[in-house]
């Protein structure tokens, strides 16, 4: 079974509304028409906000490196690729936010498979780079004068590359397994129930690559750099070490729930949990609700990794100022005040505290 096969299907497939039939197309026993219709108010708006946040914030993070490309750095380009992933991942919604409202799919089979695998490699490219980050801050804070050399642009480059490259390998059997079916009239954009092994396949890739391996490898890391910050004496050091606790608490909140209610839902459609009434409309109720929770990450990440930063906020007032008068006078003195506040320590506290906050 898809990640959710209710109004939208979760983190890494697409939509459908045939989960209200049986096999030879009779409607199911369990009376889901209220679920779908709350279902086609509730996601198109939240999608439709989720869209326009996300967009806003992630384009500012593109716009902003990309003027300052002259002088990006490794973390730099994770924070690009971070940003381009969310876009990606942002720009299949206005599809799906149109087909949960109309439940039907006029765009093609074609443009099914694609905004499926983008919906994919979206999130998958997205994990991916949070993960990289994660290890980049923990080489550089470990073993600081062993990777001065290695963190280049073109280190980064590569680095980048690679990253998509995986996220699209892993993100292609979205294209290969997903299709347009008619049923009633309407054109449905679902994946192919008949093959067990996708099913399996989907499950897999968005607990274990999408969840489980990005949270371990967070939690190791952090368990060791939280430690060496507060040894060290920056004026920093407390900002520094909060922000990485709110890195590894944000991803656990907004990505576990929904994992959980879709690896129930696979649970109940292999017959190990009851398939009875209430159980399964308050089932797909949780999946609905937690799966458009954990889509808001995707507009918390430019606040979490970049406009927190107090490098990439000066850059961010300087460029907002020329887009929005009213913004120049406000960022001037921001910026003012924050030279003058810097406070003077030993250099590889600066440094690396630099790092996390970035």
């Amino acid at each position: 079974m898809s990640d959710t096969e209710i109004l939208h299907i979760g983190t890494t497939a697409t939509p459908t509304y045939d989960y209200y039939y049986n096999e030879n197309n009779t409607p199911k026993s369990c009376d889901d028409v209220d679920l779908k219709e709350f279902g086609s108010v509730f996601l198109p708006t939240l999608y439709s906000l989720v869209f326009i946040v996300g967009f806003l914030g992630n384009g500012l993070v593109v716009c902003v490196v990309v003027k300052h490309r002259n002088s990006t750095t490794l973390t730099d380009i994770c924070l690009f690729n971070l940003a381009l992933s969310d876009l990606v991942f942002l720009l299949t919604l206005p599809f799906y936010a149109h087909y949960s409202k109309v439940s039907h799919w006029p765009f093609g089979d074609f443009m099914c498979r694609f905004i499926s695998t983008c919906h994919h490699a979206g999130f998958f490219s997205s994990v991916f780079f949070m993960v990289a980050m994660t290890l980049d801050r923990y080489v550089v804070i470990m073993h600081t004068h062993r990777v001065a050399g290695y963190r280049t642009l073109r280190a980064g480059v590569v680095l980048s590359t690679s990253i998509w490259l995986l996220s699209l390998c892993v993100s292609l059997p979205a294209f290969i397994f997903t299709n347009v079916t008619h049923q009633f009239n309407n054109s449905i954009c679902a994946d192919d129930k008949e093959n067990s092994t996708w099913e399996v396949y989907n499950i897999f890739a968005t607990n274990i690559l999408g969840l489980v391996i990005p949270l371990l490898v967070m939690v190791v890391c952090y368990s060791r750099i939280i430690p060496t910050l507060v040894n060290m004496k920056s004026a920093r050091r407390h900002r520094a070490v909060k922000l990485i606790i709110s890195l590894v608490a944000v991803f656990f909140l907004f990505w576990v729930p929904f994992n959980i209610c879709n690896f129930l839902l696979f649970l109940q459609s292999t017959g190990i949990l009851p398939d009875e009434c209430n159980f399964d409309t308050n089932l797909k109720l949780s999946v609905i609700v937690t799966e458009t929770f954990a889509y808001t990450h995707c507009c918390l990440n430019p606040i979490i990794y970049a406009f927190v930063g107090q490098k990439f906020m000066k850059r961010a007032l300087q460029l907002l100022g020329k887009w929005v008068p009213g913004i120049r006078s406000c960022s001037s003195r921001d910026l003012s005040v924050s030279t003058f506040r810097k406070s003077s320590v030993t250099s590889r506290s600066s440094d690396v505290t630099h790092t996390i906050v970035i």
